[in-house]
């Protein structure tokens, strides 16, 4: 995970406010830190510090500890003259003064996984593309961060913590009636969805229903494999970190969850929106002792997972059984709250 690969790095004048930071990104789950040498701060059990100096970086681990160079680089020559100091096993940390996508790729390359590389970054801008350079980014992104607020600012350009634990389970369909006309949500994304992925999605937050991507066309239609159409606007959909969003409210930019009935699930990025007045039909599965709604748009190419196949919603009828997941039903701001609440 993305995550896993940050290093805060406080970084305000004073060493009240940098302790301010540090406690702040505890808060907020990090645990590996660069540390300016001479602050009077300690690990706690689980986490990792290193210090940070003039020349480079010192630690982790036992003594004695590595010293990690640190090279400023903003010519060919520079970053040259860097990656002559990688050797097997060792770890390179580099500074971009002026460029700094195209020579960290050709860092990550030169280095072949061979040695670390380490980057630093002053601005939280930059934090996305260094962790994804050449799909594998920096094996650390040393973050500089100057203000408690950053630490949130920060998090909101990670790659969100995939939602874990669903309860997934098959639910026979009751019936299938149309749904009127009304307002149906398309999710593209900026990643290419497999044939198995789908999103989750339904009328209520107590039970979503697994919703096909388009990665298998129609005979009339040519593959759409970075979207599904998921359903009406009202609709909850599943985030990657576990919380939901009205359909209406998705941004591009917000990280939702793909996933493989019972299998993978991975976070994908929301690259478009796009809301039509479309005939729709009303499906009902039974849960337990409830019936559970999802409105969809009645088309060849909008479909849900079956127990053994996808199923279009202009074939889908009761009897058929279908993929979900089952969650808390109380939420505030998508959220899960305590409280009670009953959903129809």
């Amino acid at each position: 995970m993305a995550r896993e690969r940050v290093v805060i790095a406080p970084t305000a004048p004073s060493e009240e406010a940098r302790r301010s930071v540090l406690e702040r990104a505890r808060r907020r789950g990090f645990s590996q830190f660069a540390v300016p040498a001479g602050d009077s701060v300690a690990a706690l059990p689980g986490e990792v510090f290193v210090e940070w100096g003039p020349h480079g970086f010192v630690g982790p681990g036992g003594e004695p500890r590595a010293m990690i160079p640190l090279y400023r680089v903003q010519t060919p020559d520079e970053l040259d003259h860097a990656l002559r100091g990688g050797r097997s096993g060792s770890t390179l940390a580099l500074e971009w003064t002026g460029d700094r996508m195209i020579p960290l790729e050709n860092a990550i390359a030169q280095a072949a996984g061979d040695y670390e590389i380490w980057t630093v970054v002053r601005e939280l801008r930059s934090v996305p593309g260094a962790l994804g350079a050449l799909e594998h980014g920096a094996h650390r992104v040393i973050v500089c961060v100057t203000s408690p607020s950053s630490v949130d600012e920060l998090e909101s350009l990670l790659e969100a913590s995939v939602a874990i634990g669903l309860d997934w389970t098959v639910v026979p369909v009751r019936s299938v009636r149309p749904g009127g006309v009304g307002d149906r949500v398309i999710v593209d994304t900026t990643s290419l969805l497999a044939a198995p992925e789908g999103m989750l999605v339904g009328s209520t937050a107590a039970f979503l229903f697994h919703v096909a991507s388009e990665a298998v066309g129609s005979r009339f239609s040519r593959p759409r494999p970075f979207r599904v159409n998921a359903g009406a606007a009202h609709s909850y959909i599943l985030l990657a970190d576990g919380g939901t969003k009205y359909l209406s409210e998705l941004d591009p930019g917000d990280s939702v969850l793909a996933a493989v009935p019972g299998g993978r699930v991975r976070p994908v990025r929301v690259g478009r929106v796009k809301i039509e007045r479309r005939p729709l039909v009303v499906v009902t599965a039974r849960v337990g002792e409830d019936d559970r709604t999802i409105f969809l748009q009645e088309a060849e190419t909008v479909r849900l997972s079956g127990e053994n196949e996808r199923i279009a919603t202009t074939e889908i009828a009761a009897g058929v059984r279908v993929h979900g997941v089952s969650l808390s039903p109380a939420r505030h701001l998508g959220r899960v709250v305590e409280e009670t609440i009953i959903e129809r």
